[in-house]
Order: C-alpha cells, then structure tokens, then sequence
C-alpha cells in the first residue's frame, strides 16, 4: 500500500512539474548517488511510463536521469578521492588500516573497479560506494565518469524499454522495477 501511495504522489508530482519533469529527474538521480537512501529510480520509473505515454520527451528525460546520474557520480568520485587522501595520511599511523592493505586495496580496485563502475546502476544500494571506492582507489575522475555513465544510460534505456513493452500501467512499472530491487539487493547481499 506505501509503494502505491507513493505512486501517486510521485504522479502527481510529476504532472504537476510539466515542463520541469526532466529536471526533476536529474535532480533525483544526482541525490541518489549522494544520498543513498532516496528513491532515484522510482522517481526515473515514472518518468519513462510518462515518456513512454508522450506526457513527457523521452529523449530528454533519458539525457536528464543519465546526467543526473553522472554527476551525482562525479560528486561521489571527488567524496572518495578526498576520503583517500585522508586514509593514506593516517594509515601510517592506524592499528587498523596498514599502508601496505591500503596499497593492496587501491590496486584492486584500478584492477577490477571497471567491472563495478559499468554494472553500478544494477547494484541496490550500493552504487553511490562504488563511486566513493573508486575515487579513494586513485581511479581517475574521467574514466569514471565515463564507465558509470555507460552504466546509467544502459540502466535507463531498459528502464524505457520496461516502460514501453512490459507495464500496462505505472503500478505495473514500479512492481516490476521493485521486484528487481529485491532481488538485486538480495544477490549484492549475499554477495557481500
């Protein structure tokens, strides 16, 4: 009942915003790298029903969520990158955290982190980590920007495409995405 609820208020939200949807949805996107916990996808699930129905330009709500994703993206590189500096200041001197496991975890992740970066929008719950890693791994900012931002826009095409052949409706959308958040962000838990 919350999931439908929501819904309807995001609906509304939405035609409401008009013209301002698209932004809407960068503004969401970028949050959600930042700030984790708010429902992104959810707010780009509706956009691509609207797209898909011609309420909104899908073009342009395509572009807005992947760009949206791609700084919020860019914000968690710089969050990492900084975080990095910080870890390898005080690892010299920690109990905890020895240069020499820094070291190791840096090149694992310029090693493997691709993999993470390209699959990131996939992963509940965990993308906006991945970005923060990679910038604390030294990965250089424009590769992943570019890796993450492949990942956002395979992420939104599909989430266009579920949009146009899969949901009759938007509960139907947002049930098919929610399920796949589920099992998604059970595979990652178990993962992990």
């Amino acid at each position: 009942m919350v999931l439908h609820d929501l819904v309807a208020a995001l609906s509304r939200a939405t035609a409401v915003t008009g013209a301002w949807a698209p932004a809407v949805l960068f503004f969401a996107t970028f949050v959600e790298h930042v700030f984790p916990p708010f429902p992104g996808d959810l707010l780009v699930v509706l956009g691509a029903w609207y797209a898909v129905q011609g309420e909104l330009s899908w073009p342009l709500t395509f572009a807005c969520a992947g760009l949206g994703a791609i700084a919020g993206g860019w914000v968690d590189h710089r969050i990492g990158a900084w975080l990095g500096r910080r870890l390898g200041a005080r690892a010299a001197g920690s109990r905890l955290l020895s240069p020499s496991q820094l070291a190791a975890f840096e090149a694992a992740y310029r090693r493997h982190g691709a993999w993470l970066l390209l699959a990131n929008r996939f992963l509940p719950g965990v993308r906006a980590f991945i970005f923060v890693a990679a910038g604390a791994a030294g990965v250089p900012a424009g590769r992943t920007v570019l890796l993450g931002g492949i990942s956002a826009l395979v992420w939104n095409a599909l989430l266009l495409a579920a949009g146009a052949l899969l949901a009759h409706s938007a509960d139907d959308l947002v049930g098919l995405v929610d399920r796949y958040a589920a099992v998604a962000g059970g595979a990652v838990a178990l993962g992990l």
